[in-house]
């Protein structure tokens, strides 16, 4: 009966701790996102879709074989794997407004040494 007694068990919740391969896709995605000024839509679809982030993750792996035909097969499994783990949305949205915040300090020094 000791396999019963984990069963149901879920992670803590709070931000997820990704590995390093893991960290360096879900950098690359946050960085675009923030390069692109797509923050807010971002974050709406992230909140929005916490409640189906595993969910997600499996679709992820269920299309790795068409996406490796296109894009980066090794990045895309780490971030899949990431996207399994309970506070993945809560790491991708602190480091997206965590980048957003650094963007918009640099350009108000840029302004003021333009003034």
């Amino acid at each position: 009966m000791g396999w019963l007694k984990h069963a149901f068990a879920v992670e803590p919740p709070g931000p997820a701790e990704p590995t390093p391969p893991q960290a360096e896709v879900a950098e690359k995605l946050c960085a675009e996102i923030v390069r692109r000024h797509l923050t807010t839509p971002a974050l709406t679809f992230l909140e929005m879709s916490r409640p189906l982030n595993f969910i997600g993750a499996q679709a992820m792996h269920f299309f790795a074989p068409l996406v490796e035909a296109l894009t980066d097969a090794e990045g895309h499994r780490h971030f899949a794997a990431f996207l399994e783990q309970r506070g993945s949305i809560d790491y991708l949205c602190r480091r997206i407004e965590e980048l957003e915040a650094d963007e918009m300090k640099g350009k108000s020094e840029k302004e003021k040494v333009k003034s």
